[in-house]
């Protein structure tokens, strides 16, 4: 969760552990930015959410909280790439970045971007082998960055192949990403707007 300003951050507050519950923290987390930084929730002018692809509960959670502000305050929803929000994470002069996101058993969220941010591939569900991502490895260096890594590094091992550890989507990141959309008016209709799971939802029973 965070608060921008023209793109800048001057709010945040995340928690990154496997057992959170976002319906737990998330309308407390919104509380507790707004206050640091003597924001009250009627001076917002947009609210911006992760779009997808990922958890199908914690994207529910989200965009289902994002609406409900923009309903009430009558501001826009804007819609951020959650991969394109996990590719800027990483700052690159050239090659690529390809953030993964874990996924069920050996697959992953994934998506290919460029030194500047720019979408070079649309987002995919695949499988890792000891061949993803070959066309890119064989001619420049592709930075590999998300929690789907750990399912890549015994397999991918490309000379061109550089893992970055300790980078999870980030509410930083949508800031500027979010400014940029706002500044276009590319917004979202609140009413009709949906998360990108990408995949169907499989319940899976508790053990």
């Amino acid at each position: 969760m965070s608060i921008s300003k023209e793109g800048k951050t001057v709010a945040l507050k995340e928690l990154n552990r496997g057992e959170y519950s976002h319906a737990e923290k998330l309308h407390e987390f919104i509380k507790q930015v707004a206050d640091e930084v003597g924001l009250e929730l009627s001076d917002l002018e947009a609210v911006a959410v992760s779009k997808g692809p990922g958890s199908y509960t914690g994207l529910r959670i989200g965009v289902s909280a994002a609406k409900g502000l923009c309903f009430a305050l009558d501001i826009p929803l804007i819609a951020i790439d959650t991969l394109q929000a996990l590719a800027l994470s990483t700052s690159i002069s050239e090659g690529l970045v390809i953030p993964l996101l874990d996924a069920r058993r050996m697959e992953v969220y994934s998506c290919v971007f460029n030194s500047a941010n720019e979408k070079q591939r649309e987002v995919k569900a695949e499988i890792i082998d000891e061949n993803s991502f070959n066309d890119y490895l064989k001619i420049q260096k592709v930075y590999f960055v998300g929690d789907g890594i750990e399912k890549c590094k015994g397999i991918i091992t490309h000379k061109n192949a550089i893992f970055i550890d300790d980078k999870l989507p980030s509410a930083n990141e949508m800031c500027k990403l979010s400014f940029e959309k706002f500044k276009k008016n590319d917004i979202e209709d609140v009413a009709y707007f949906e998360p990108f799971y990408l995949k169907d939802f499989v319940a899976i029973k508790p053990k």
